[in-house]
């Protein structure tokens, strides 16, 4: 255990020698964190998400009051900080806004909306007629912005729909059990048209934002929270990798032919090697969510919760940094497929765009990265989680790590490491 030890403390101290691995590990993301900062104006004053005034064009083209309801939801006290609505005479004029980018999305009522929701009581004889759709027309410059207000809709949509279905099928119901009579039905369809038209009108909004944890404390979740480990999570690929190539450069270079003729088992070699890539990560992660406190005044939420998940964290992503080694050859092997995989990771997991805005088998295929279950774990932080809110993001890296483990470990035993 000591030799396993010893070997790990050796290599932490010859990565953090190394100048040029210092610029990838602590100085690229730092910066890179430094200028997306700028960007989303984290740095201009703004203590908050940076999110606010979203611009969007309404057009209410529907005579009844769902089409009213949703339009007085953007204009609630609730939403007025983070929307700027405004209303063009057209659906062409709301398109032209998003096509010259000055709006970040349009929402489009049409004709008939109130009335293909609001069941008739005809309808309980006849075929539902067919839902009229909200058209959401979105700018793809402002992504972000427009998955905003796109949830903004549905959330509506989904209050609305869920007051029809069940008004209908307790109607059905009272139908069936003879509880009522058809002519009675008439009655208590119209009844629960008018509560469904009145319900979105409430004083309860259809749409609040909730900006405080479950024991009522304010939450104002700040952007670089998001960005900061973002940028941490996609160069930690990059050290993993970096430890990883020094295993065959001592082979190559004959310090670890030497190393397995001594008094030193294999298993303590190799256990020293992933020990020191470990400590390396996990010293780059903790530095910069030291560097980014002190200096951007970052706050990354229940320090248990940050050490245990950037501990998960990087036992995960040296999985991977092991995984590339026993498989590849060469240095040089590891280093062009370690660059590539810190980029593909980073963007599957949503380092560079929230993986809310990416298709659906994107979102899939990027449980595979650590990025992405660890960026899941910071966000929860930084919206006021715990560790106890960690447990699916915690475990996904823990299984991930020592799978990639075992199969790595079972590859180097088929090579001989001690032949140069």
């Amino acid at each position: 255990m000591l030799k396993t030890f010893l070997i790990g403390i050796k290599d932490v101290r010859l990565a953090f020698r190394d100048r040029a691995a210092l610029t990838f590990m602590l100085a690229a993301p730092f910066v890179l964190t430094l200028g997306l900062g700028l960007v989303t104006g984290r740095f201009s004053g703004n203590s908050g998400s940076g999110i606010s005034d979203i611009p969007v064009a309404i057009v209410n083209l529907d005579d009844g009051q769902l089409g009213q309801a949703l339009v007085d939801a953007f204009n609630s006290p609730e939403l007025a900080d983070l929307t700027e609505p405004t209303f063009p005479s057209d659906p062409e004029a709301a398109r032209r806004l998003i096509d010259e980018d000055q709006a970040a999305a349009a929402v489009i009522i049409p004709a008939g909306f109130t009335q293909s929701i609001i069941p008739q009581a005809s309808d309980f004889e006849s075929a539902q007629p067919e839902v009229v759709q909200i058209e959401v027309y979105t700018n793809p410059e402002r992504p972000t912005s427009a998955g905003i207000i796109k949830a903004i809709v549905d959330e509506f949509i989904s209050r609305v729909e869920e007051g029809r279905v069940g008004g209908e099928v307790s109607i059905l119901q009272m139908l069936v059990s003879g509880r009522i009579t058809p002519e009675q039905a008439e009655d208590a369809g119209n009844a629960m048209s008018q509560r469904l038209q009145d319900e979105p009108m409430t004083n309860e909004a259809a749409i609040t934002l909730n900006s405080s944890t479950a024991d009522g404390q304010a939450v104002e979740f700040d952007a670089l929270a998001y960005i900061a480990p973002g940028m941490a999570l996609m160069f930690l690929m990059y050290t993993v990798s970096y430890g990883g190539r020094s295993i065959l450069a001592e082979r190559t270079q004959g310090t670890l032919p030497r190393l397995l003729v001594s008094p030193t088992s294999s298993a303590q070699i190799l256990g020293g090697k992933i020990f020191g890539i470990f400590l390396t990560g996990a010293a780059q992660m903790l530095i910069l969510i030291g560097a980014s406190s002190l200096i951007f005044q970052l706050k990354w939420g229940d320090p248990l919760g940050v050490v245990v998940l950037v501990l998960a964290a990087v036992f995960g992503a040296t999985g991977w940094g092991m995984f590339i080694t026993a498989t590849a050859r060469t240095t040089a092997q590891v280093a062009n497929v370690g660059s590539a995989m810190m980029l593909i990771f980073g963007a599957l997991g949503g380092s560079f765009v929230s993986l809310e805005q990416m298709p659906v088998f994107v979102q899939a295929i990027s449980k595979i990265t650590p990025n992405a279950w660890a960026l899941n774990g910071f966000t929860t932080l930084g919206l006021g989680g715990t560790l106890a809110d960690l447990g699916t993001p915690i475990t996904a890296l823990l299984i991930m790590g020592a799978s990639l483990f075992a199969v790595s470990v079972y590859l180097f035993g088929k090579k001989d490491l001690a032949q140069k």
